[in-house]
């Protein structure tokens, strides 16, 4: 049985982000919760696989995936997940050996957005001249990611990722990002030992829209294309190589989902492709999958919570 746990304590940049939230007024687009406590259940799938081609091959590394069931609860800035992924799910059932440790932070100030990712996996599979090859030993580790910035205030990207607001109209905004990764994976199968370390960084501007209709529904697009450098270096047993390419970053999102005071359920899915290209010929394909199912409930937070966080706020000056 595998473990996931992720913890989003933003510690002080993470009160601080929403405390600065707390005097801005709703308005006829956005209702925020911050006397709410918000509980869900999700039903998880995220992994990181690579994809390697030149003139005279083609594999891919593609991880042993893992469903994962997660339990979390948020108030205002703070949110604490715990997740597990149980053998009962199909998925799972032949993946004893494999390993995954994820954590995903996200945190405003003001019309800012920063993200923080880590990837940590063990066990993946490749195919060659159609036979599907076992790398049990075989590990990766990945940690970066993206600093934005949201020009629309009527746009709740909270309403989509973080769930601790209401899109009451629809809106859209240009969202300018700033991609930066660490990758590193090592390879210990088949009597090869090598490790391949990645550094990547990209600006890519994008544009997201949340379509609301029946004031609770609402299906949301966002779409970025970007371009970068990528220096990668490459240890082999006997000798080693670095080389600084272009990079390609190329996102999507697709969310849809019912909200209101109380009740909130909905799919999330996201996809961020980064491509390094040597030439034509050379190509190295990163991609990071996410896709998520959640059920979630509101309930009133006890005066001690809020009297907490406005003792915070008051004290700190926010």
């Amino acid at each position: 049985m595998g473990i996931k746990i992720s913890i989003l304590l933003c510690l002080c940049c993470g009160l601080y982000s929403y405390s600065q939230q707390d005097s801005i007024p709703e308005n006829e687009y956005i209702k925020n919760f911050n006397d709410k406590i918000s509980s869900r259940l999700s039903l998880t799938n995220t992994y990181n696989e690579f994809n390697f081609s030149n003139n005279s091959f083609e594999y891919k590394l593609e991880p042993n995936k893992t469903d994962y069931l997660g339990v979390s609860v948020l108030f205002r800035s703070v949110e604490l997940d715990f997740g597990f992924a149980p053998n009962f799910l199909k998925l799972n059932a032949d993946n004893s050996n494999s390993k995954l440790f994820n954590l995903n932070f996200r945190f405003f100030l003001n019309q800012w957005m920063q993200t923080i990712d880590l990837y940590k996996q063990k066990g993946f599979s490749t195919v060659i001249n159609d036979i599907k090859i076992d790398l049990s030993e075989t590990t990766t580790f990945k940690v970066g990611g993206s600093t934005s910035y949201i020009f629309n205030r009527n746009f709740s990207f909270r309403a989509i990722g973080y769930q601790n607001e209401w899109q009451k109209k629809s809106a859209g905004s240009f969202i300018p990002k700033l991609y930066y990764y660490y990758t590193k994976f090592e390879v210990a199968d088949l009597g090869i030992k090598e490790n391949y370390s990645f550094y990547d960084i990209a600006i890519a501007p994008s544009y997201y829209y949340n379509f609301v209709f029946q004031e609770n529904f609402y299906i949301s697009l966002g779409l970025s294309v970007g371009i970068g450098i990528n220096h990668n270096e490459l240890n082999y047993e006997l000798s080693s190589e670095s080389n600084t390419y272009a990079l390609y970053e190329l996102g999507s999102r697709i969310a849809l989902g019912y909200n209101s005071d109380t009740f909130f359920t909905g799919i999330n899915s996201n996809v961020l492709f980064l491509k390094h290209h040597a030439d034509s010929a050379n190509k190295i394909e990163d991609k990071i999958t996410f896709l998520e199912f959640y059920l979630g409930y509101r309930f009133k937070a006890p005066k001690k919570f809020m009297k907490l966080a406005d003792d915070f706020n008051r004290k700190f000056g926010f």
